[in-house]
């Protein structure tokens, strides 16, 4: 699992999203950032997951988080992803493992008596400064939103 903990400065990343554009952990100074990362798209749980948080995106804008979410999936599965249902924050296809690997988030993993290597979904929130203000290890993929919102009511 993470290697990181809160209070450090988050890892940095200069990336394309899944529309090839540009996409700088910078980019987001000055705003809380909502960065989840999700096994692979086009899944239950992932799907799930994404549109909770798409769903209330607005409220999350409203209350000064922006939102990215990760997965080691192609840049073309991404956009699909996106485009199907229509999520309205940038996703990035990390198929190479970089930011993945910085954040600490691939690893050993047991389902069913079955054990392999694959993402672990974390979210981390960075703040304003860049640095980790909360790490969610324990994802409520149908209620990640209100899961967030309530570490700040």
């Amino acid at each position: 699992m993470t290697h990181l903990k809160i209070g450090e400065k988050a890892p940095i990343f200069d990336t394309k999203n899944c529309l090839e554009k540009k996409i700088r952990l910078h980019d987001f100074k000055g705003k809380k950032l909502i960065l989840f990362f999700y096994p692979k798209a086009m899944t239950p749980g992932c799907t799930a997951e994404t549109l909770n948080l798409a769903t209330h995106y607005d409220l999350l804008q409203s209350k000064g988080f922006e939102v990215l979410g990760i997965s080691p999936d192609t840049p073309e599965k991404q956009k699909r992803f996106k485009e199907k249902h229509q999520v309205p924050f940038f996703l990035i296809p990390d198929f190479e493992r970089k930011i993945i690997d910085s954040y600490g988030v691939w690893g050993h993993k047991k389902l069913y008596g079955r054990e392999y290597d694959g993402l672990h979904r974390t979210t981390f929130i960075i703040d304003q400064t860049g640095k980790i203000e909360h790490i969610i290890k324990k994802v409520k993929t149908k209620a990640h939103a209100e899961q967030l919102l309530a570490l700040y009511e």
